[in-house]
């Protein structure tokens, strides 16, 4: 453990899991600890350095949500590719200064939440506890560069019935996270590839597309999604888009846009559309928003997904579907590549999924956060006019707009005064724009539990000094 020797200031303000974190971050970076190295388990580095092994736990989560490092079951934490890992690191800032104050918020509603409570730990670990099997010792060898094949196909039948995504398993690819797959995309399409993107958009494609500034440029976004004709007025060949349920406004992407959208593609040969469907399950108003890609008739639509939402954040399994076209020039460039997911939660996850289990599981949630929506929607009703909602057709977040002299940085800082953890709408934006001069606020239900719903949205407007609208007409 010679790269480990160093010293956590137990006296600092920083608290030591980061200090860890940013340890091992660094020595990855700078090569003192080598792809592919095995890190010590949570209780001896615990014991090493004399913390306790929560403290581990949380550094390691980290570097493992950031891609740094890659847990498998029973053998430990692994250091992950470092080509990967340089076209993220302008965008661990953010995520660190996040991250930091997890423990200190009372009140989360941050949008990358789940509701852990209804997550069928027993059915999950049955399969776990198949898999991890004498008979299985062929998944402790690397498998299909692209994914194994079974959960590749159980992935084609799902996106076929439930989005209309036309795909054969051969045009898969997993990866461990979407910060994982992107920067795979990216060099697919070529050094000459322009990108648009949403702006209020995802952080994370904010940071890999603005890594050359030359070769990005940020497209405005209203209640009709991104608005395609100020992506024609730009030499962009590749636009990434949220089309089902746009982050963070909540936008659905119209059906006259939609077409626009397919018609800008279409015009040259080089330009595609990366659809990211992030949260499509979870749908609460009207027929589902068929995907994109399933309307393509050309073939310029790549797909991409992630159990994040629909299972849990640390499972890391992203994945995307590649034009045909595209899947030749992939096996051409990456046929060398190893897939970065772990066999054996492929496995697990694929006969839960060939089960029905993954089915009835969405089934269940879907009904527990429509739930959890009327719940807040009721709640946040009592405020009004001083507070409206939007964004709210589907997903695991809202979208607040609030009648106030203050800012949204302002309101931001009361909350978290309070020990509430709000984002503002700001956050999200790349490039100026018109906005309302209402502040908005980005408000994710999906960790907070039903029978704290209505409490903690109160306890949120008390601290914001809001009053009920009955209180106000007194």
């Amino acid at each position: 453990m010679d790269f480990l020797m160093f010293q956590l200031e137990k006296n600092s303000l920083i608290p030591l899991y980061e200090q860890l974190y940013s340890e091992i971050k660094e020595a990855i970076i700078r090569g003192k600890i080598a792809e592919g190295a095995k890190l010590p388990s949570k209780r001896k580095l615990a014991d090493y350095l004399a913390v306790s092994q929560t403290t581990i736990e949380f550094a390691y989560s980290q570097l493992v949500a950031e891609g740094y490092i890659s847990s498998e079951a029973r053998r430990g934490f692994f250091v992950q590719n470092l080509e990967e890992l340089a076209l993220i690191e302008q965008a661990i800032p953010n995520v660190i200064q996040e991250e930091k104050y997890v423990s200190t918020y009372s009140i989360d509603f941050s949008p990358g939440k789940i509701d852990t409570e209804s997550f069928p730990f027993k059915i999950w670990r049955k399969y776990a506890k198949d898999i991890v099997n004498e008979i299985n010792k062929d998944f402790l060898q690397l498998g299909h560069p692209q994914g194994d094949y079974i959960l590749r196909h159980q992935i084609s039948s799902y996106l076929y019935q439930s989005r209309g995504v036309k795909c054969t398993p051969e045009q898969i690819i997993l990866g461990s996270g979407t910060e994982q797959i992107m920067p795979l995309i990216i060099r697919l399409l070529g050094k000459e590839a322009i990108y648009g993107f949403e702006n209020p958009g995802y952080p994370l494609t904010h940071h890999l597309f603005l890594e050359d500034k030359q070769k990005s440029v940020p497209i405005p976004v209203d209640e009709d999604g991104v608005i395609v004709s100020r992506l024609e007025q730009t030499n962009a060949t590749a636009m990434y888009v949220t089309p089902s349920h746009q982050f963070p406004t909540g936008a659905v992407l119209s059906a006259t846009r939609r077409s626009q959208l397919l018609a800008w593609a279409y015009q040259q040969e080089n330009r595609y559309i990366i659809e990211d469907d992030y949260d499509s399950e979870f749908r609460y108003t009207g027929k589902p928003i068929p995907s994109l890609q399933g309307i393509d008739q050309n073939e310029r639509v790549i797909y991409l997904s992630t159990f994040s939402k629909s299972l849990m954040p640390s499972l890391r399994i992203a994945y995307a579907v590649l034009p045909k076209s595209l899947v030749t020039q992939y096996k051409q460039k990456y046929s060398y590549y190893s897939a970065t997911v772990p066999r054996m939660d492929q496995y697990i996850l694929a006969n839960f999924m060939e089960d029905g289990y993954f089915a009835k599981h969405l089934n269940k949630m879907r009904k527990i956060y429509k739930r959890k929506l009327e719940i807040i929607t009721k709640t946040i009703a009592e405020y009004a006019p001083t507070v409206t909602i939007s964004g709210e057709q589907a997903g695991m977040h809202i979208v607040l707009t609030i009648l106030s002299s203050k800012t949204e940085e302002e309101l931001v800082s009361l909350a978290e005064q309070a020990g509430i953890r709000i984002y503002s709408l700001r956050e999200y934006i790349t490039a100026e724009l018109e906005l309302d001069l209402d502040p908005k606020l980005v408000l994710g239900f999906g960790g907070i539990e039903i029978e704290h719903l209505a409490t903690s949205i109160h306890r949120f407007m008390e601290a914001l000094k809001i009053k009920k609208s009955t209180e106000n007409s007194l």
